[in-house]
């Protein structure tokens, strides 16, 4: 049912969303160049790598110059880069990671290989027993306010408990914290 629910809601999504997809990747082209999208190396399910999708919102070079992680004012971050942050528009091409099967619209945020050590094994097991998600638990309840703690223990309350029930209310938080209309 969820597998369904992700092709679904995907497609419909990327079919709704395509203006504001052509005019994030103009905005791209215009303030920095290309290329407009950025892939990067992401723990899945069963502990596979997979590329996941995001518009670029960082100079081209930033992996080489930097951490895996952003501080609060990076300078490797573009104008444009600062606003698609912000909106979470960077995050809309991992529709196309949910379509592929790597992803799930809900779950626990993708983790990069570096992120590993931050586990002990039982919970990594845990962690990579379902898909990961383009929102979850952490995101809907912290947004990027929580600490790393914080957030590890929320994806992986969302594992022992993830259902549709609880997906349905976390793309529902989720688009009020986007919307700005409240708090869950």
């Amino acid at each position: 049912m969820k597998r369904v629910m992700d092709i679904v809601l995907a497609g419909l999504a990327l079919l709704l969303l395509s203006p504001v997809l052509l005019a994030t990747a103009a905005a791209i082209v215009v303030d920095s160049g290309r290329p407009v999208f950025f892939r990067q190396a992401r723990i899945g399910r069963g502990g596979h790598a997979f590329g996941m999708f995001k518009f670029r919102s960082m100079a081209v070079n930033a992996a080489a110059v930097g951490p895996y992680y952003t501080t609060r004012d990076d300078p490797r971050v573009t104008r444009v880069g600062r606003f698609i942050r912000r909106t979470s528009l960077d995050e809309l091409p991992q529709l196309l990671n949910v379509l592929r099967g790597d992803m799930s619209l809900v779950g626990p945020r993708p983790d990069v290989p570096a992120q590993r050590s931050l586990y002990r094994d039982d919970e990594w097991a845990l962690r990579c027993s379902i898909r990961p998600g383009i929102t979850g638990l952490a995101q809907a309840v912290l947004r990027s306010e929580g600490s790393e703690d914080e957030r590890r223990a929320l994806d992986l309350r969302y594992v022992r408990e993830h259902g549709v029930c609880l997906d349905l209310k976390i793309m529902a938080w989720t688009l009020r914290r986007l919307t700005g209309s409240g708090s869950n």
